[in-house]
């Protein structure tokens, strides 16, 4: 299965402005609270890959001095914007336009299983290009099988492994796998 294009993500913004209900559904919420519990802020320059409506953005830049979110969807970005003015937000399409860097935290929530393996593959090495020695990359992503997304939640955390980096944090549930990995 081919990866997700802005188009998919445009449609989908376009029918619901919170199409997964990231601002009232107690999973997100749950989520949400054990993304930031396995951080250790602050944080100077941070990225998050996949912000949408930036619920988790919001208190993301809490944590961090500079905090670059993007997505693909222009009115999630918009809402995104609103919700917290004192980010930095662009619309970016991963991996082709992976911005340059250097991050000391990098931060993909539910967004490395809308790409292909190639996809996947050159955000791996974008992310081993811009996060600094020393630095976090933050994944979490749904387990179970959907008919939409080209690849599993596992599947994209088993490649992360693959770096060889350390895990600071592995959390896995039913639901969704989170694991924090500190560069060396």
């Amino acid at each position: 299965m081919s990866r997700l294009r802005p188009e998919y993500f445009d449609d989908l913004y376009a029918r619901d402005p919170d199409p997964w209900d990231f601002e009232a559904c107690d999973y997100e919420a749950g989520e949400y609270a054990a993304t930031l519990a396995a951080l250790e802020p602050p944080y100077a320059s941070a990225l998050e890959v996949g912000c949408s409506i930036g619920v988790l953005t919001a208190q993301l830049a809490e944590r961090c001095e500079r905090l670059l979110a993007i997505d693909v969807a222009e009115r999630a970005l918009e809402q995104a914007r609103a919700r917290a003015p004192e980010v930095t937000f662009e619309r970016r399409e991963i991996p082709e336009e992976w911005p340059d860097g250097p991050f000391d935290l990098i931060v993909c929530s539910e967004v490395l299983y809308y790409l292909d393996p190639d996809g996947l593959d050159e955000t791996v090495a974008a992310i081993e290009r811009t996060l600094v020695p020393s630095g976090s990359l933050l994944a979490v992503h749904w387990r179970r099988r959907t008919r939409t997304y080209p690849l599993l939640g596992d599947e994209v955390h088993e490649r992360l492994r693959h770096l060889g980096w350390p895990r600071a944090v592995a959390l896995s549930t039913p639901d969704y796998a989170l694991e924090r990995f500190d560069r060396p």
